[in-house]
């Protein structure tokens, strides 16, 4: 491209059609997409139900701005929002991490924030100054001060929890840092602990929420309860969609003149999102957590054992492979790729999985069985070079 700055290292093909959960590039040739455009098109590319929606919603009005009430943006709030909580509407991810940055400094009265060390929230000053990950802070210091990082899954980082604190920010499962899981014990004493050091919760849901893990929000597969939420990415499909939720408490630090936008909670994205959640049903996350079940025993089957692989994380339909240092994952994702498969890469050599949720099993398995022939191969190579 030569009138779009180089920001993205891309791959070599352009992708120009999409049907339920296969791409095609401008060469005509069909992928099986593990990817959902980063954990977005988890309802596929030609479900009807949100097309539908969305063309309904272009033949009235496309923007109004948040000077007038919206219907829309209420209704779907009252689908989005656990009990006990308002919605704030904006355009991403990074965004809604940015609300709830600037709502737990106005709320408290404190400036100071927990993060931690491999997290991602986002690339805009705020969300990237949450972010654990030195390379994408590389070049843009100084950050917004009064941020301090501790160990994902570390005890001792519970003795950094105290009073002086506005927040504490964090991925029930990180992404983009290697789809490490959080235990589940260590997530509830941070909850308790910060719930007593009258510290709020804020939970990044971003990649992890809207059945991505075969429940709603990850969080809820501890028992958590944040004070704030974060989501994006699979609330519009793939139209531009970000919330912050917070509970109703929280209302009176965020009144008019606090925070705005000028696209946040436009009637067609939201269109887009209240199709979405009218599919979330418990039978539909049921069957993303039956899928998972027969996927992570096929992968424990055919790809665990594979020398070149350390270990294998996840939940629901978000699976990480962590390979050894014998391979680079972006060798495996370009093979994969060949054979018509899309997969996704993260932190640590991790190769991530984030297949669309309605994908059927037999495909999703079809997946696995390409991953595992091509980790096979690579594993033999490495063998025979190091006889």
């Amino acid at each position: 491209m030569e009138h779009v700055f180089p920001t993205y290292a891309q791959y070599p093909m352009e992708i120009v059609s999409g049907h339920d959960w296969h791409l095609v590039d401008s060469h005509h040739k069909s992928y099986l997409d593990f990817t959902s455009g980063i954990g977005v098109c988890s309802f596929g590319y030609s479900n009807d139900w949100i097309e539908q929606s969305v063309i309904n919603q272009l033949g009235k009005v496309w923007h109004t701005s948040n000077l007038y009430p919206s219907s829309l943006q209420d209704e779907v709030a009252a689908s989005l929002c656990p009990a006990g909580m308002l919605a704030f509407f904006c355009n991403s991810g990074t965004e809604a991490n940015e609300a709830a940055f600037k709502l737990a400094r106005k709320a408290t009265g404190k400036g100071k924030v927990l993060a931690f060390n491999n997290g991602f929230h986002g690339r805009t000053y705020g969300s990237m100054s949450l972010t654990g990950n030195p390379d994408i802070q590389t070049g843009f210091k100084p950050l917004v001060p009064e941020v301090s990082f501790a160990d994902y899954n570390d005890p001792q980082a519970l003795d950094a929890i105290n009073e002086d604190l506005a927040a504490v920010i964090l991925e029930v499962i990180q992404g983009e840092g290697g789809v490490v899981n959080g235990n589940g014990e260590w997530l509830q004493k941070v909850a308790a602990k910060c719930h007593d050091q009258g510290v709020l919760l804020i939970i990044d849901e971003v990649q992890t929420g809207i059945g991505r893990t075969g429940m709603k929000f990850a969080f809820q597969h501890y028992d958590l309860d944040p004070d704030i939420i974060t989501c994006a990415k699979a609330l519009g499909n793939g139209l531009p969609i970000g919330a912050m939720l917070g509970k109703k408490e929280l209302a009176k630090a965020f009144g008019p003149g606090s925070h705005g936008t000028t696209f946040g909670g436009n009637k067609i994205a939201l269109a887009s999102a209240k199709a979405v959640l009218e599919q979330l049903t418990p039978t539909f996350l049921a069957e993303v957590q039956e899928k998972s079940q027969a996927v992570f025993a096929a992968i424990h089957k055919q790809i665990s054992p594979l020398t070149v692989v350390d270990s294998v994380s996840g939940l629901g339909l978000m699976i990480g492979i962590h390979l050894s240092a014998a391979v680079k994952v972006e060798d495996v994702i370009g093979q994969l790729q060949e054979n018509g498969l899309l997969t996704l890469s993260a932190k640590h050599n991790t190769l991530r999985l984030l297949p669309p949720l309605v994908m059927s099993e037999a495909d999703l398995l079809a997946g696995i069985d390409q991953i595992a022939a091509v980790l096979a191969k690579v594993a033999a190579v490495t063998e025979s070079q190091s006889v």
